[in-house]
Parts: structure tokens; C-alpha cells; sequence
């Protein structure tokens, strides 16, 4: 069983599939430090939700793409523990065709994806290394496998994440520290909520979006004791669509 005492890190946690992880960890027994850019009163009653049912939860207040806001909100925790858990989830779309898409559509999903990414793990797998162990969970999407038309800047950057992913794994493996990523397709969130879901339903073999606890389910299960033999590998939770 999971030692209690272990901390985990989830960026952009405050609802949707970030929120969902963030139980599943804690009813696992982790110590959540729960990272959010602005939205106080969902992370607020996430806390609470959490601290209710037993758990310990830190929030943890700033935008991963501010490497400065990073190193100022975590370096003072890293310097006395270090998370056994960090999962990279912050993140969002800004859709548009390419020919029409500014300049700061494009970096904007960009610098949150891949230099939130960069900005929090660079720190936290150095402490990592030294305690020989960790678990670093990228949440990436199908969007960056398989393309999709209008979200060229988020395919390229969970495509981006995905080779991270692999990258990192082979860099850390050996300090054993495991790296994966999981990659949602449809899943009922805010991010979703605007989509025309009759024109998806028939691209999804099991007929449904999924449910943010379904890709939970597996985040928990990569920082269990059972997936000890597990790095640089991509798990798709997408109800069988095709890749």
C-alpha cells in the first residue's frame, strides 16, 4: 500500500478531469498540493471535499507558464519534502483554423502545455533524483496522437507532451523514477461542454464521452505498487476511438 505520508502534486486541479485525479490520489492516501491559477472557490471547496473524507490537501495558487510564480510557490515546499507524485494536467484549448489563429492563440496554449510542463517538473525531478523514486503522470490527449482540424496549436502541444513523456522516461528510468502519460478522448468537463456531441457520438465506438473518474482511475493505478514495471508508455481513455 501507498505510505500515507507521500505527496503528490497535481497542476491545474481545480475541477474537471485535474479535480477527479486529485480525489482519486487522496482517497489513495497522498497528501495532495493541489495547483490552480485562479480559480479560488472551486479549489477552496475541492479542499474542503477532500479534508472531509479524511484526506490533507495544500492549495497551491499560480500559473505554471510563470516560471518565476513556480520556483516562488514551490521551492520553499521542495526544499523540505518531495512529492512522490507529480501529475502535469494544467492546461486548455483555444481552437481556430490555422489560417485564422493569432499569434497569441498559439503561444498562449503552448506556454502553458509545454512550458508549465517544463517549468514544474524540471524542479521537482531534481528532488526526485536524489530520493531515487517518483512517479510523473503527463495528461495528454488524443488530439496530440491522431490530429484533429481546428486544434492545431493543442495537438501540437499534447504531441509535444507526449514526447516528453517518452524522452523523460528514458533520462530518469534508472533512478527509478516512472514516466507515462495518459490520454483522454471525449470526456464530459468543461472543455467539452460546447462540443456537438451527435456529430462525435458516432466516432466513439462505446457510443458515450467518458467520465473524468474513468481516466482518474488509471492515473491512480500508475502511482499504485502495482505498476511498478511501467515508463515511457501512453494510455488512451477514449472509449476504442481509433488512433
Amino acid at each position: 500500500m501507498i505510505n500515507h505520508a507521500k505527496i503528490a502534486l497535481v497542476t491545474g486541479a481545480s475541477k474537471g478531469i485535474g479535480a477527479a485525479i486529485a480525489h482519486e490520489l487522496a482517497g489513495d492516501g497522498f497528501h495532495l498540493w493541489l495547483n490552480y491559477r485562479s480559480d479560488h472557490q472551486a479549489a477552496e471547496s475541492l479542499a474542503e471535499e477532500i479534508r472531509s473524507k479524511g484526506g490533507a490537501c495544500t492549495l497551491l495558487p499560480f500559473d505554471v507558464a510563470d516560471p518565476a510564480a513556480v520556483s516562488s510557490a514551490l521551492e520553499p515546499l521542495l526544499a523540505e519534502q518531495t512529492p512522490f507524485v507529480l501529475v502535469n494536467n494544467a492546461g486548455f484549448a483555444r481552437d481556430g483554423i490555422l489560417a485564422l489563429m493569432s499569434p497569441s492563440d498559439w503561444t498562449d496554449v503552448l506556454s502553458v502545455h509545454l512550458n508549465g510542463f517544463f517549468n514544474v517538473t524540471r524542479l521537482v525531478v531534481a528532488r526526485m533524483l536524489k530520493k531515487r523514486q517518483g512517479r510523473i503522470i503527463n495528461i495528454v490527449s488524443t488530439s496530440g496522437e491522431s490530429g484533429v482540424g481546428g486544434q492545431v496549436n493543442y495537438s501540437a502541444a499534447k504531441a509535444g507532451l507526449i514526447g516528453a513523456t517518452r524522452s523523460l522516461a528514458a533520462e530518469v528510468g534508472r533512478r527509478n523514477i516512472l514516466v507515462n502519460a495518459v490520454s483522454p478522448g471525449f470526456i464530459t468537463t468543461e472543455m467539452t461542454a460546447d462540443l456537438p456531441v451527435d456529430q462525435l457520438l458516432p466516432m466513439i465506438p462505446l457510443g458515450r464521452f467518458g467520465k473524468p473518474e474513468e481516466v482518474s482511475g488509471l492515473v491512480g493505478f500508475l502511482c499504485s505498487d502495482r505498476a511498478t514495471y511501467i515508463t515511457g508508455q501512453v494510455f488512451a481513455v477514449n472509449g476504442g476511438v481509433h488512433i
